[in-house]
């Protein structure tokens, strides 16, 4: 495995600035964010290091330089938008963003990218798996045609803006059974995210064992539960106003359980740390912290 991070801690940084800082801690790569230049949708989102409209071989050979230089490769290109959104223009915007970031792995010659598979947050399950089949599978196509694997983040995005459905249909293995069913492909699978099954009061380590041949990709976000909250408000309000995202180390998973797991099933991919810690924001050296504390939880279970 190789320990990396998300890029969109360092939004404000040039991507050699970022790719500086990994490379002093010690991480091995990078997920690099590439939302369209100029957006800015919700908290850590719109972050763009690396723009993929009309990205050239000659900037794709540029940027692997760059990562030569500081010993630091790229994991994926992640972009985490709202492809099933009922505003149909933001949905047209992403779906075609989409394909513009599958373009530009493949010239940087990575072996997926990172994706939400959105959803409409006013329309039940059944309505927003039935606009997913029809939408999804040309999308798998093109990145199939291009030896490109796309990996789902399991996000809800259930929040106060996006309830009550949220903006992501990938949330659950109930779903993700039924997803892989409606397209097969063994270019489609999971950007895997722990925190996101704690958030939802799940074990987040069992259903690495289901779907580990589908984990493209992970990313390392802790979750802590607020029990006081949770007794007081319940389980059916928006997930996070009852938990917290935490740095690894800091919140409810066990991560040697966790790289555990990822080993038992042969995954020998990417894991990187994605800081989403309100503890942790604010100035250059509380973000960077974040990443030293994570990288000395996690260092010691990945060689």
């Amino acid at each position: 495995m190789q320990l990396g991070f998300v890029t969109a801690i360092f939004g404000d940084l040039k991507f050699e600035e970022v790719l500086k800082h990994a490379s002093e801690i010690g991480f091995d790569c990078v997920e690099v964010m590439c939302w369209p230049p100029g957006t800015s949708d919700r908290e850590y989102g719109g972050v763009c290091h690396l723009d993929c409209n009309d990205f050239s071989q000659s900037q794709a050979d540029d940027t692997r330089a760059l990562c030569e230089k500081h010993g630091v490769s790229i994991s994926a290109l992640g972009y985490y938008p709202n492809p099933l959104s009922h505003n149909e223009e933001e949905a047209t915007v992403a779906r075609s963003h989409i394909r513009k970031v599958v373009d530009a792995a493949t010239k940087l010659g990575l072996p997926g990218i990172n994706t939400f598979i959105g959803a409409n947050q006013f329309q039940s399950l059944e309505e927003n798996l039935s606009h997913y089949e029809k939408v999804w599978p040309e999308i798998i196509r093109y990145a199939e045609d291009r030896n490109m694997r796309v990996g789902i983040e399991n996000c809800p995005m259930m929040i106060d803006e996006s309830w009550p459905f949220g903006w992501n249909l990938a949330r659950t293995p109930a779903i993700w059974r039924r997803m892989f069913e409606i397209i097969p492909s063994v270019f489609f699978g999971l950007n895997y995210d722990p925190s996101h099954l704690r958030m939802q009061l799940m074990d987040p380590i069992a259903p690495v064992y289901e779907f580990g041949q589908r984990i493209f990709h992970s990313h390392a976000k802790d979750m802590r539960i607020d029990v006081e909250k949770l007794n007081r408000l319940g389980s059916l309000v928006p997930p996070m106003q009852r938990s917290t995202a935490k740095i690894p180390g800091l919140g409810d998973v066990n991560w040697g359980k966790y790289i555990g797991a990822l080993a038992d099933v042969g995954y020998d991919g990417p894991v990187c740390v994605e800081v989403e810690d309100h503890a942790f924001e604010g100035s250059l050296e509380k973000r960077r912290k974040s990443l030293e504390i994570s990288y000395r939880v996690l260092r010691p279970l990945i060689a």
